[in-house]
């Protein structure tokens, strides 16, 4: 719905096509009524495109993928099917053997922040999960600079959007009003994505990372609270530590369209529609630890705007082109 959204206010694409399952053959606004002003009939097959994005479930998704690229069509994949490098993750974490292994390596992980020139040049991105988008921008410096210890806890609270449209107890109104939950104790799916992008930032440690996500009654957004211990004598003492800190975010950071550094902690409500990534780092003086925390909307530079930010890179038409937009507040 998002994606949809924010195409057809984008100046330099034109949305042609857009396919569904369920809902094939019907007029886009009798799915969705804020889209009726889009002239789009919901086909089964997608049409004359230059660029796809396929947001099918995981394992679905990269069959359809496969065909695409076959035809010379380039593509945006907003599932989880090409995240991941090593196929064997795949059985483990999303139940399903990888048809196109010798693909994963081709795939170019969508994180602009990191990929920016391979996503220039790529035929298949693979758009990031919107958990590890949060995580991995808020951690990305102090693990490339080695300043930390591996041992990384991940604190999400993430909107109900999260979950997609399909109805279950758990995201019944009812159950998820007034009510706040971990979930996925055992092992979310998109911790080995986190890992992958972590260990590649610094191949010489491991990172060990634990991740909790928590479903908050709201509809979208992400907060994500990271914490690591900080290697003795690599960041000043006190308030010249935390200056420290910050300068560093602000330098790794410098040139990024949509990823701002603040002088205080972030909510979800400061992100609301935009493709922003905020963060705000602090030092726990009393226990040696790195706090840093980031806010998203999920829908938007965790799925929707991030796909348009890797769209944009893939045409040469300049990165933020449609994606401008402030956030809706309050």
């Amino acid at each position: 719905m998002e994606l949809v959204r924010l195409l057809c206010q984008h100046p330099e694409v034109e949305l042609v096509s857009v396919t569904g399952r369920s809902a094939a053959g019907k007029r886009l606004g009798q799915v969705f009524p804020h889209l009726a002003q889009l002239d789009l009939t919901i086909e089964v097959e997608l049409g004359n495109v230059d660029l796809a994005f396929s947001a099918m479930p995981h394992g679905e998704s990269a069959k359809e993928v496969i065909l695409l690229l076959n035809r010379g069509v380039k593509v945006v994949d907003i599932s989880a099917d090409f995240r991941l490098k090593d196929s064997a993750e795949y059985p483990r974490w999303y139940e399903f053997s990888h048809p196109a292994p010798q693909l994963l390596k081709q795939a170019v992980y969508g994180l602009p922040e990191l990929y920016r020139s391979q996503v220039a040049s790529a035929q298949l991105v693979a758009n990031p999960g919107c958990y590890p988008t949060g995580a991995i921008l808020a951690l990305a410096p102090m693990v490339k600079e080695g300043l930390i210890k591996p041992d990384i806890v991940i604190d999400s609270k993430s909107g109900v959007s999260g979950a997609g449209r399909t109805i279950s107890l758990e995201t019944h109104y009812s159950e998820v009003n007034e009510d706040v939950a971990a979930y996925a104790l055992v092992g979310h799916r998109h911790l080995p994505e986190i890992i992958q992008e972590l260990k590649l930032l610094r191949p010489e440690q491991l990172p060990l990372v634990t991740f909790v996500p928590h479903l908050i009654p709201m509809t979208r957004g992400i907060l994500s609270t990271c914490y690591a211990s900080i290697v003795s004598g690599k960041v000043a003492a006190g308030k010249k530590g935390e200056e420290e800190l910050r300068q560093l975010y602000l330098d790794f950071y410098r040139d990024e369209p949509f990823v701002k550094i603040l002088e205080f902690s972030p909510h979800t409500k400061h992100t609301l529609g935009s493709n922003l990534c905020l963060l705000y780092s602090t030092i726990d003086h009393r226990t040696g630890k790195l706090i840093v925390i980031s806010s998203i909307d999920n829908l938007i530079k965790g799925a929707a705007g991030q796909a348009i930010q890797n769209m944009n890179l893939m045409l040469g038409i300049p990165e933020t082109t449609g994606l401008e937009a402030l956030a809706i507040y309050p």
